[in-house]
């Protein structure tokens, strides 16, 4: 890991593609798939139960208070995104083919991160309470949002199955081992506290699933049409969406006049997409389908918006820290409003 960190390299994006390298060289198949699945859904129910345990009810319900900020982040996840995402389909067939754009509108309908967003938010000296509420609430929201939004927007192309099993399964596998986590929080919060365990299974469950679904591409024989151009189209496609969101919840932040704080909460829990929420979906949503290439698009946008807002949060936490060290006459604002709009503070 040292090594790694001297280098440069993120451990988990090394993780993804080990997975995607041993899914592509060495598929589970026949009983070997059917354990593998097994192993993906308990890791997943694990994941989300120790969410549930982190969570502090009456901290959830004070944060549920700061409405507009929620609303906003909402808005953004469950509005622009899918609106986004629609717009896509302009570029099919000439940049990307069905089962791409399909990819692509999924990942716009998918919930944000849990992790990511509130450790990029503390990172950055955000609220990380407001974080906490907004991503989790993002997350459970989006177990029958998403499912909705998919038979809204999806369900005429044929490539998605929403039906009351499909939902069914979905709440079973990520909304009770929440609400179980929560229940047994009092007894389990200690023990299961550590972050180097959420962080473990967290990033365990995602290369089950990432594994999972392109050793099924494999078995499936979905990759054989799939150009590098197509590939590229995407990388390129996943860099100008995250970079229109970001900018329209900064501006959309900065005009509602949002402090600081909050301006960060808004970015970060409203620019990003859950890979650990929206593969399983996927499995359960595009049943029979070519889940593998659907999921791409999702794996793709998932390493740039946390590299993207690795290097933010970054940043934004140096500049509040600069801040706080200049003199007491110097607003704090005024240098952060400079970052986070872009514009470099004066030294």
């Amino acid at each position: 890991m040292r090594v790694l960190a001297k280098l440069r390299i993120d451990g988990f994006l090394l993780g993804l593609f080990v997975a995607m390298g041993i899914g592509l060289l060495l598929p589970a198949r026949g009983g070997a798939a059917d354990v593998l699945d097994w192993a993906t859904k308990i890791a997943i129910a694990v994941l989300f139960l120790l969410y549930g345990t982190r969570l502090e009810p009456r901290e959830a319900l004070a944060g549920l208070r700061h409405w507009r900020l929620h609303t906003t982040v909402l808005a953004t996840t469950y509005l622009l995104f899918p609106l986004l995402g629609l717009a896509m389909r302009l570029l099919v067939p000439s940049v990307i083919t069905d089962d791409l754009y399909t990819g692509l509108l999924y990942l716009c309908l998918l919930p944000s991160t849990v992790q990511s967003s509130i450790a990029f938010t503390s990172i950055a000296r955000g609220n990380v309470a407001a974080a906490v509420v907004s991503a989790s609430v993002s997350n459970l929201l989006g177990v029958f949002v998403t499912p909705l939004l998919v038979m809204l927007l999806m369900q005429t192309t044929g490539t998605a199955t929403v039906s009351l099993t499909s939902i069914l399964e979905i709440v079973l596998q990520l909304l009770v081992p929440f609400v179980a986590g929560q229940l047994l929080r009092p007894k389990l919060h200690r023990l299961l506290a550590h972050t180097t365990l959420t962080k473990v299974v967290d990033r365990g469950s995602v290369y089950l699933v990432v594994y999972a679904a392109f050793s099924a591409g494999m078995v499936e024989h979905v990759w054989q049409g799939l150009a590098i151009g197509r590939m590229l189209a995407v990388v390129g496609i996943s860099v100008v969406l995250l970079a229109v969101v970001l900018g329209i919840t900064a501006g959309v932040a900065r005009v509602s006049g949002f402090d600081r704080a909050d301006r960060i909460v808004v970015i970060f829990c409203g620019s990003k997409k859950s890979l650990a929420t929206g593969l399983p979906m996927a499995t359960v949503l595009f049943a029979g389908q070519p889940v593998g290439l659907i999921v791409l698009p999702l794996m793709i946008f998932h390493q740039i918006q946390l590299i993207t807002c690795a290097a933010l949060a970054g940043r934004w936490g140096r500049a509040a820290d600069e801040a706080e060290a200049r003199a007491t006459n110097t607003p704090v604002a005024g240098a952060t409003v400079a970052e986070i709009s872009g514009r470099t503070p004066r030294q």
